[in-house]
């Protein structure tokens, strides 16, 4: 059996692309590794009408409604996918189809402190969007790492919540206009390297720094490194940015005929309602393709 798409992952772009296809009456699958980015968090916000909703309840809901509308599903790992298309899992089963939608998402790469991995999505954030109206008014960290134009940036951002918020540098070179623009937004800082991170009663509690001083903190932000899960694309021969990302249409198109990319493997600024939206984009492009071959087969079998 050939499907006429298969969709590699299921987070937000993946469900909203599988389902709006199955409801055009394809014949779509999507396989499902069962790791999502934001499984650490217990809430979602900024999503409409699912505001405060778990990240575990709507991957569930999605699942529902890919089912009803007659799509189907697979839990497991793509190892890779072959022009033509060769969908090949991890279990050893081989899927065929007429064109491939990768939804696979990306990992954060956190700085590397004692405590923050441990405190990931709870204590330690890096999207205000998300969850900075739920810990506004708290004395809040913001601690540099490799992701230098998202850390700086940030630190003046997260001043919108909280009128006590300090950059811990913790390696950055600020610049001298940087530094005068902190100061304008009142946001403290501090050069000291962060040593790690302190915890209490199970809770994120301060900020240790390597001259051994301590300084009471309630929410940590930091700049994770976005690395995105684009092996399959890569592999395939999709084209690059210069920054390394996969090029995509707004609609989602690679350079390879009948591929698609959406979601946060191909745009990582994107929340988890421009993911949503991708994928429609995606699914609603992938069914115009299709209707295109399906033209050509009708008109040469005349």
């Amino acid at each position: 059996m050939t499907y006429d798409t298969v969709v590699v992952g299921g987070g937000p772009a993946g469900l909203s692309a599988a389902t709006l296809l199955a409801r055009a009456r394809r014949r779509v699958v999507l396989i499902d590794a069962g790791h999502p980015r934001n499984a650490p968090a217990d809430h979602l916000h900024g999503f409409l009408s699912r505001d405060g909703a778990s990240p575990q309840e709507l991957h569930e809901e999605g699942i529902r409604e890919v089912l009803r509308y007659g799509g189907e599903l697979l839990q497991g790992n793509v190892t890779r996918v072959d022009g033509g298309f060769t969908v090949h899992l991890e279990s050893g089963s081989v899927l065929d189809s007429r064109s491939v939608l990768v939804a696979t998402g990306l990992r954060d790469e956190l700085p590397d402190i004692p405590g923050a991995r441990e405190h990931w999505s709870s204590g330690v954030l890096h999207c205000p969007y998300c969850h900075g109206y739920e810990v506004r008014d708290r004395p809040i960290a913001v601690i540099g790492g490799s992701n230098r134009p998202f850390t700086v940036h940030q630190a003046s951002l997260i001043r919108q919540w909280s009128s006590d918020v300090i950059f811990f540098t913790n390696g950055i070179e600020l610049t001298e206009d940087e530094r005068i623009a902190l100061d304008a937004r009142s946001v403290g800082i501090v050069d000291v390297p962060v040593s790690r991170l302190l915890t209490q009663d199970g809770s994120v509690a301060g900020v240790e720094l390597t001259d051994g001083s301590l300084v009471p903190r309630a929410v940590v932000f930091v700049g994770p490194t976005f690395v995105p899960n684009d092996a399959l694309l890569i592999r395939i021969g999709c084209a690059r940015l210069d920054s390394g990302w996969v090029a995509t249409e707004p609609t989602g198109r690679t350079s390879v005929d009948g591929l698609w990319a959406a979601g946060n493997v191909s745009d990582s600024p994107a929340q988890l309602i421009n993911s949503a939206a991708a994928g429609s984009r995606a699914a609603i492009d992938i069914n115009h393709y299709l209707l295109a071959l399906d033209i050509a087969l009708a008109v040469r079998s005349r």
